[in-house]
């Protein structure tokens, strides 16, 4: 399934580095844009590929945190 997400990203040197916005701890590098980009849907493919499947009866609810 395709999804959209935001890919922020600035130089470092001579390196491109990016991180997908909605998805923590997706980050990536790459010489040139299209590299980063390349670097992005591999770093995320991977991802996905260790989210542990899940435990029957999970149940979830959203609750405030102040910071």
């Amino acid at each position: 399934m395709a999804r959209t997400f935001t890919l922020e990203y600035w130089r470092d040197g001579r390196w491109f580095v990016g991180r997908l916005k909605e998805v923590p701890g997706v980050f990536s590098q790459g010489a040139t844009l299209e590299e980063l980009e390349g670097s992005i849907r591999d770093a995320y493919a991977l991802m996905l590929e260790d989210e542990a499947p899940p435990v029957a009866n999970v149940q979830t609810k959203e609750f405030l945190v102040e910071a």
